[in-house]
């Protein structure tokens, strides 16, 4: 059976890109793509069934568009228009999905405001790897795939994906451990001790040469790069992320468990875009 990409459409700009994007991996990978539309609002007022009627026209005809707009010899699409809540039917379209592909409206530091809730609430509870897409260029002149590792079972996923797409792109890897320090306040004349921050930077190398333990005889071919840093771990992600093809994090780390919410870590990347980035569970 061919496995399919799923594609959350609107008018916004973003929309365009996160199609580009998903029409182009689907092509690569022999996946079929699906359009998704969703007209949302209704709460049953009077009148309201010839607005819905005259949204789910025009919606039709804005997938009808992009699927024409990128029709490719190679590439099967169809188009679907939803009526509900449009987090709840995107959810719902990722139990049948190999990838939930989505816009967002961020457009880099100053241009743009952050990723709002819904994009997040998505990537939280979908059943697939999702993909947010920013709403500029991040793929031209761009190189690399960067993973977030922290050793949960999660992070394993993650780097298994970001390791497949770095190799199917003949990029190198880069695989990026963080750890921070012990807070204390800022007028605190507390000294970290040296001995601690070396055993805590030996202890994140340890985790992040387990976790990428097997890559190099699995992808021979591979080139992967391991990073060790101490700060914030979003920050440093999006750090590297801003000249890679695709960062990838896993849907939550250590702590996080209710359905709708991010692991802090993924939330954080997610609100302040560097890059094409994966969200894997």
């Amino acid at each position: 059976m061919t496995e399919k990409i799923v594609v959350g459409v609107t008018e916004a700009s973003a929309s365009r890109r996160a199609v580009d994007w998903a029409a182009a991996r689907a092509i690569a990978r022999g996946y079929d793509l699906e359009l998704i539309g969703v007209v949302g609002g209704a709460v049953g007022a009077v009148g309201e069934g010839s607005v819905l009627e005259d949204a789910s026209a025009a919606t039709q005809k804005l997938l009808d568009g992009e699927a024409a707009r990128i029709a490719a010899d190679r590439l099967t699409v169809t188009v679907q228009v939803e009526r509900g809540n449009p987090v709840d039917m995107l959810i719902d379209a990722s139990k049948s999905a190999a990838m939930l592909v989505i816009g967002s409206d961020y457009r880099g530091a100053g241009q743009g405001p952050a990723r709002g809730a819904h994009g997040i609430r998505i990537a939280a509870a979908a059943e697939c790897p999702v993909v947010v897409v920013p709403d500029f260029d991040a793929v031209d002149e761009r190189s690399g795939v960067v993973v977030g590792v922290d050793g949960s079972s999660v992070s394993e996923k993650a780097i298994a994906f970001a390791a497949a797409e770095a190799d199917r792109l003949g990029q190198p890897l880069t695989a990026v451990i963080v750890w921070t320090p012990i807070a204390a306040p800022r007028n605190s004349f507390m000294v970290t001790p040296q001995t601690y921050r070396d055993a805590m930077e030996q202890n994140a190398r340890e985790v992040l040469a387990q976790s990428i333990a097997g890559l190099r005889s699995r992808y021979p071919d591979l080139e992967i790069e391991m990073a060790v840093a101490e700060g914030f771990p979003s920050g440093i992600i999006n750090e590297l992320a801003e000249g890679a093809h695709l960062a990838v994090v896993g849907s939550r780390g250590r702590g996080a468990v209710r359905r709708f919410l991010l692991g802090s870590i993924s939330h954080e990347v997610l609100q302040r875009l560097a890059t094409v980035t994966a969200v894997v569970r």
